[in-house]
């Protein structure tokens, strides 16, 4: 149930079949979870000549099959090509509709990316004894979580995005729950991976936890102004140039020494740690502040 109800105006052009296909779609989403405005628009169609129709189609139905059961009636739904069957709320499509908005976050090529970089990395340690391992997973872990909320929203990483930006479903509530899938399944990988490396002198495995969720919700707080994949971009690759840039630029060898070095510098101790959370705080606040201009990323 949401504090949004549908009008009346909106519910009469439904029943009537003008109202357009994307606020139809954004309707019937809504119909899932309120059972008030089920109500109102089942009743609306049901005055309509196509309400009729399938009025008669249903006792045709029964007619010819007496022992289906009678006692639930059906919400009728007019007939628009690709519709989907309205139908009040129920417990059981809540799994389904989870998933659905998890979207590209747990299907497609960025899962197998992460599960790449977790097994190659212990892969490396032990069956190719590459040292300094650790170091290199802990500078790549904090902008994993950063691409995958890149590529898990808009219209370039999902095919059914425009539908999804029309429900009442979208806005901030969808990239955030995008954005928990991809941490719920790049967290536990990476941690675990870096628990199986050597540690080389590199900061503990759990310690790109918190710069990888600061860096999570600072590109988006800067999406609610530039977009997601630029603000992607800005966060990870800011990271990267960080971190890589000073060791690339130091004269001598021994690049994975002065990486866990530098890592040490801005991964561990107190200061950082704390100088991190300051930031997840600061981000998390500045995205609550520019929720509105969430309800049209990636639609400009």
């Amino acid at each position: 149930m949401t504090g949004w109800h549908a009008s009346d105006d909106l519910v009469t052009r439904y029943g009537d079949g003008s109202l357009p296909e994307p606020d139809a779609w954004s309707l019937e989403k809504h119909l899932e979870t309120c059972g008030r405005c089920a109500t109102r628009v089942s009743r609306a169609v049901r005055e309509t000549a196509a309400g009729a129709a399938l009025a008669e189609i249903r006792e045709a139905v029964l007619a010819a099959a007496p022992a289906l059961p009678t006692t639930a009636s059906p919400t009728p739904t007019r007939p628009r090509p690709r519709a989907r069957p309205l139908a009040l709320p129920s417990p059981g499509p809540r799994l389904a509709h989870l998933l659905w908005a998890a979207g590209p976050a747990v299907r497609g090529a960025w899962l197998p990316a992460v599960l790449l970089v977790a097994c190659g990395a212990v892969a490396l340690a032990y069956g190719a004894d590459v040292t300094g391992v650790r170091p290199l997973l802990l500078a790549v872990a904090p902008v994993v979580p950063v691409a995958g909320v890149a590529l898990s929203y808009g219209a370039h990483a999902d095919p059914l995005h425009e539908i999804a930006a029309s429900t009442p479903s979208a806005g901030l509530r969808l990239v955030l729950t995008r954005t928990a899938a991809v941490l719920a399944v790049s967290v536990p990988l990476l941690t675990l991976a870096g628990l199986l490396v050597p540690s080389a002198n590199a900061p503990g495995a759990a310690a790109w936890l918190l710069p990888g969720l600061a860096l999570t919700l600072a590109s988006l707080a800067l999406a609610g102004f530039v977009g997601v994949r630029a603000a992607t971009a800005v966060t990870g690759g800011g990271w990267l140039c960080a971190v890589l840039a000073p060791v690339l630029a130091a004269p001598g060898g021994r690049l994975t020494a002065r990486l866990a070095e530098q890592l040490q510098y801005c991964l561990d101790g107190a200061p950082a740690q704390g100088g991190w959370a300051a930031a997840a705080v600061l981000s998390a606040a500045l995205l609550a502040a520019r929720r509105p201009a969430y309800d049209h990323l990636e639609q400009r």
